[in-house]
């Protein structure tokens, strides 16, 4: 068994083992667990069932996961996204008024586009096209975008007629557990324990549990019906006009999360070329979209590559070994829907604000000495937790990106790729 394990994800190459590899993908599940419990809390607030999409949410991460291993023998974990999740319900369900099963026919659109990009030879040049503020800009705008559903969740920010937020009631039990885990959770990953997220999230759900703030549904049971969700996506409603931002959006947050994810975790595992490209590109691309598709049809927003997979490669994953481990772990994951049930939103909500500081980070990329890269990439970041979407962040970002820089005379810095964005999102824009 060694030896076959060796030829198929060429271990002695990549200088690994099956225990080491073993190991890595344990680390990467832990630090990306938290994700079975996360998405079917937000998908359930657009009218899904949380059994079936946690259902899905297990089933598309192991089949997304298990393709990126056999195929591409990458040590990358797939799942649905974060950022995008948050976008499918708060965005384009209860903020754009359309039906979930029309928002994952419009994921299943734009996983279909991904592979065909994926394919075709122009996928680097797409990669490419986008400037590099604005790339970090979308990154950090999704963060604020979930800091914001994170306080809201939370209890610790709330509507308010004149001033449109404020603070919320901190006297209930729900503000204070939530903000107990996000310090929790910040505190353990500092030390460097494995699986902080979700020792965080079980930590406040059990405390929850034992000040009568939360009632338990027990641990283990098989796994929910994925009937609610199977299948229920809308291609035609997609396929409308007025839904092709949405689309869009979905297809440019994937590929260029997908890109940079895969860039980040060959580099910590010097899988990069003398020229810092990436080796079975191509392979990683098709994988990453083909689960997107898979998931759509499942039952869940955008699937995706996950940063987590560098704690993985941190202790030693090379090969694609370190993904199917992951891959069994999220199909044993199918039992503990139960406990999925328990953990209520104000657990979950660290969570989300954990990954917002995380992706916060991009502005760090940002030249900030360039006003017209500094400031499109500041409107890119503002616009989306401020207009609730992702896809008008991203539109408004565009377009103060190219007339910034064609008011300036810097024409040769605007890619035709981007004025060909600006100008859609200009007309989707007069349209409203």
């Amino acid at each position: 068994m060694q030896a076959k394990f060796d030829a198929f994800f060429k271990l002695s190459q990549n200088n690994t083992s099956v225990r080491t590899e073993v190991m890595a993908g344990a680390t990467t599940f832990l630090t990306m667990a938290y994700i079975i419990f996360v998405n079917p809390s937000i998908l359930a607030a657009a009218g899904m069932d949380k059994g079936a999409v946690f259902t899905a949410t297990c089933l598309a991460a192991a089949l997304g996961t298990l393709i990126m291993g056999l195929y591409a023998n990458y040590p990358v974990a797939l799942a649905p996204g974060m950022g995008l999740n948050a976008y499918f319900t708060y965005g384009v369900v209860l903020g754009m008024g359309y039906s979930w099963q029309a928002a994952l026919g419009a994921v299943f659109v734009s996983g279909v586009l991904f592979v065909i990009l994926s394919v075709l030879p122009v996928r680097q040049w797409i990669i490419n096209a986008i400037p590099m503020s604005q790339k970090m800009a979308i990154s950090a705008g999704i963060g604020l975008f979930l800091a914001i559903i994170a306080l809201e969740n939370a209890g610790i920010v709330a509507d308010h007629p004149a001033t449109l937020v404020t603070l919320g009631d901190l006297s209930k039990p729900e503000p204070l557990l939530a903000s107990l885990g996000f310090v929790v959770m910040v505190a353990l990953s500092a030390r460097k324990v494995p699986g902080a997220m979700i020792i965080a999230m079980l930590a406040v759900t059990f405390l929850g549990v034992a000040l009568g703030v939360t009632e338990t549904r027990g641990f283990f049971s098989m796994p929910p019906s994925l009937a609610p969700t199977f299948l229920q996506m809308d291609i035609p409603a997609a396929l409308e006009v007025s839904m092709l931002s949405v689309v869009l959006a979905f297809l440019i947050v994937n590929i260029f999360d997908t890109a940079g994810t895969l860039v980040g975790v060959a580099h910590r595992a010097k899988m990069l070329d003398a020229k810092g490209r990436l080796p079975r590109l191509k392979q990683a691309l098709l994988a990453d979209s083909a689960a997107t598709v898979a998931g759509a049809a499942l039952g869940t927003s955008p699937t995706t590559s996950y940063i987590e997979s560098a704690s993985g490669v941190n202790v030693g994953g090379r090969t694609g070994l370190t993904a199917v481990t992951v891959a069994s772990l999220f199909l044993l994951s199918l039992f503990l829907s139960p406990l999925a049930a328990t953990i209520p939103l104000y657990a979950t909500a660290p969570a989300l604000l954990f990954v917002a500081c995380l992706m916060l980070q991009g502005l760090a990329e940002i030249n900030w000495s360039d006003l017209t890269e500094a400031a499109p990439a500041v409107v890119t970041a503002v616009a989306m937790p401020l207009t609730f979407s992702i896809s008008s962040g991203i539109g408004m970002g565009f377009i103060a990106f190219a007339a910034i820089k064609l008011a300036s005379g810097r024409f040769s810095d605007i890619n035709p790729a981007v004025l060909m964005i600006a100008l859609a999102f200009i007309y989707k824009f007069a349209m409203l």
